[in-house]
């Protein structure tokens, strides 16, 4: 396929998402399924074009002053591939299988129009009833966090330290030009260009020996926040497909114990060829049953409990553009209530000496500082930890991350703009 054979296919695509309110893979696969003459390479490049104009629909739809599926692929050109109008018009020439060309308004505003007085929440490309909520956090550096999360996000991966090391694994991926990660001492960085595929990580050698997971930076962190230590009893309580379950094991050096649960079952079922696959052996799964408590038995055993908890996962937006547009008032209400639930939990599973370690890959006030003001108000035998006590893991890199990072008295903020991850959130809350 031509590049302008790609850009009306992305067009396509991106109106069938808007007119059936899908998401995006959804579209995508069915897409693929009915035209076979597409090479995965074609397939790749629909869906970069695709996922950059979700990222960047709200700016794209100001600079083209129209919200058509069109208008946001040409005004995506223009914002984020940094296209001028006559490279734009190339590909828009009216040719066999190519868009309409450009007609003199879509050229016109291709030329001469910009996001230099456009609203915080179109500049910053987030929906407009987050305006204030990110102003809590962000104040006048929303617009430049929001547009951080409008970029692609590279492709992060973990090595196993319970297997391999990193410079072993940086020999085995050189053909992926692949480098350390600025913050983690395990991760290594892939960068991959806006019209790529990802590389098939998941056939390399190294991943089928159990050397790599993938997981992007911040979520490594996160786990390496929580201090989990050899010989200790932790709880991993949302522990979905089990990236932090696999990094907490290799922190312990397979000593102690994990016991790795979650409410969803659904999302559980990876986690078992995962285990298998990196060479962990102090796991536990603990499956849901219906109307069973399958952690009663763990009351007051744990030293540490990770929540990774459910929320509106405004931090992972680059990895996850459409939802983005899709989430709701009421998704963040029902989220902080779920959280509120799995702390106060926690408690009783924790030893009188026992932490918890709170992680959200949100950047929103009310699932993170507002949740653990929230649970101090409700447990005041707790306490949190200073920023530079969460940090500490990190040894030689703890100030410069602290640095970096948004530090406040309820924990520790990453987001794209500041460290180069995704946006989470860590916060260490203790016994007195």
């Amino acid at each position: 396929m031509t590049p302008a054979a790609r850009l009306a296919a992305a067009i396509d695509v991106l109106a069938d998402i808007e007119a059936r309110r899908r998401p995006a893979p959804d579209a995508l696969k069915d897409w693929g399924l009915g035209h076979h003459f597409a090479g995965s390479g074609d397939r790749a490049a629909i869906a970069g074009l695709v996922y950059d104009a979700l990222r960047r629909r709200a700016s794209a739809a100001w600079v083209m002053d129209a919200a058509t599926p069109r208008a946001i692929l040409l005004g995506m050109l223009r914002i984020e591939r940094r296209l001028d109008t006559a490279a734009i018009a190339r590909l828009a020439d009216g040719g066999r299988y190519s868009p309409a060309p450009l007609s003199a308004a879509e050229y016109a505003a291709l030329t001469s129009r910009s996001l230099d007085d456009a609203p915080a929440h179109v500049a910053g490309d987030f929906p407009e009833w987050l305006d204030l909520p990110l102003a809590r956090v962000f104040g006048d550096d929303r617009v430049a966090e929001g547009a951080a999360l409008a970029h692609r996000a590279p492709l992060d991966l973990r090595v196993n330290p319970l297997k391999a090391d990193r410079d072993k694994v940086l020999d085995e991926l050189a053909h992926h030009a692949s480098k350390p990660t600025p913050w983690s001492p395990l991760g290594l960085r892939i960068t991959v260009a806006a019209d790529a595929k990802s590389p098939p990580i998941h056939a390399e050698p190294a991943y089928l020996k159990g050397h790599i997971e993938v997981q992007d930076e911040g979520s490594q962190l996160a786990a390496l926040l929580s201090g989990a230590k050899p010989g200790e009893q932790v709880i991993d309580l949302c522990a979905g497909a089990g990236g932090k379950t696999l990094a907490l094991a290799a922190m312990m050096d397979n000593h102690g114990q994990v016991f790795a649960s979650d409410l969803d079952l659904r999302r559980l079922a990876p986690i078992h060829a995962r285990l298998q696959r990196a060479g962990v052996r102090n796991v536990q799964v603990r499956t849901p049953r219906r109307e069973e408590d399958v952690l009663a038995d763990l009351a007051g055993r744990a030293d540490l409990v990770l929540i990774d908890a459910p929320c509106t996962g405004t931090g992972s937006w680059r990895r996850n553009p459409d939802a983005k547009w899709r989430v709701r008032p009421g998704a963040l209400a029902a989220r902080v209530k779920e959280q509120a639930e799995l702390l106060d939990r926690a408690v009783m599973l924790l030893k009188p000496s026992g932490r918890i370690a709170y992680v959200t890959c949100s950047v929103l006030a009310e699932e993170n500082g507002d949740q653990v003001q929230a649970f101090l108000a409700r447990q005041p035998e707790f306490c949190v930890a200073s920023g530079n006590e969460i940090v500490a893991p990190l040894g030689e890199s703890a100030a410069a991350f602290s640095h970096a990072a948004l530090t406040s008295p309820e924990g520790v903020l990453m987001t794209p703009r500041r460290t180069g991850t995704d946006g989470f959130f860590v916060s260490l809350l203790r016994r007195r």
